[in-house]
């Protein structure tokens, strides 16, 4: 089964495209200018000649859901189920958190939390195992202070994304391990695509929205003074 992954929650513009397990390509770049709206589709078509097939072999699309950039997020729920529909082909939605602690299972930590950078001292975060991926406290926006995540503080921990380097400021948790380059990443949708396909879990592409987490607010630019 091919299948086309899209990851644009992050800095990271990503696209991958799997035969089931197998990694066939990957396109992806970290820009601090937030490429999606100008890359994702040039990087959609890089990505399917990479792999050596077209758009109409792709079987299912995979979305990283959020939470994440407001603007990435709704750029490629629209992208994705653009390809659904003129495809006829379904939607899965992977948490995009999911998605940063993949690479790092089974390294001998005892748990592993992304962390997002949302502005100020907030983040994205939740807690995994270490060794299974199990969540085990469910994704929400935390204002980070010299408290947080104390109760973590016997366990190995890798705290691992760009809200990594200000946590690693404040936090008192010596057993902690921090890795900032981290970004989610289409290639690592894989695994919980998978699982979501042989479930069935398919979304519903009139009803669909990302994971936003919180209501999205403009900043009104403030007048020069005189």
């Amino acid at each position: 089964m091919k299948i086309l992954y899209l990851e644009t929650s992050s800095k990271n513009c990503s696209v991958a495209v799997s035969d089931h397990e197998k990694l066939l390509c990957l396109c992806e770049e970290v820009s601090e200018n937030y490429k999606q709206s100008e890359s994702l589709h040039t990087y959609v078509e890089w990505a399917l000649e990479g792999a050596g097939i077209s758009l109409k072999d792709i079987e299912a699309v995979s979305l990283g859901k959020g939470p994440g950039s407001y603007t990435g997020l709704r750029i490629g729920a629209a992208s994705a189920k653009g390809f659904c529909y003129g495809l006829k082909v379904p939607l899965v939605a992977v948490n995009s958190l999911e998605s940063m602690i993949e690479p790092f299972l089974g390294d001998n930590y005892d748990l592993v939390v992304p962390l997002v950078d949302a502005r100020r001292m907030e983040v994205y975060t939740a807690v995994y195992d270490g060794n299974t991926g199990e969540e085990l406290s469910e994704t929400e926006a935390k204002i980070l202070d010299e408290t947080s995540f104390e109760e973590l503080k016997d366990k190995k921990v890798l705290f691992v994304g760009d809200g990594a380097k200000k946590a690693k400021e404040i936090l008192n948790l010596p057993n902690a391990v921090f890795k900032e380059d981290v970004y989610p990443s289409a290639q690592y949708l894989i695994r919980k695509t998978l699982g979501k396909i042989d479930n069935k879990e398919f979304e519903d592409m009139a009803y669909f929205e990302p994971f936003y987490l919180k209501d999205f607010h403009g900043v009104k630019k403030k007048k020069s003074e005189e």
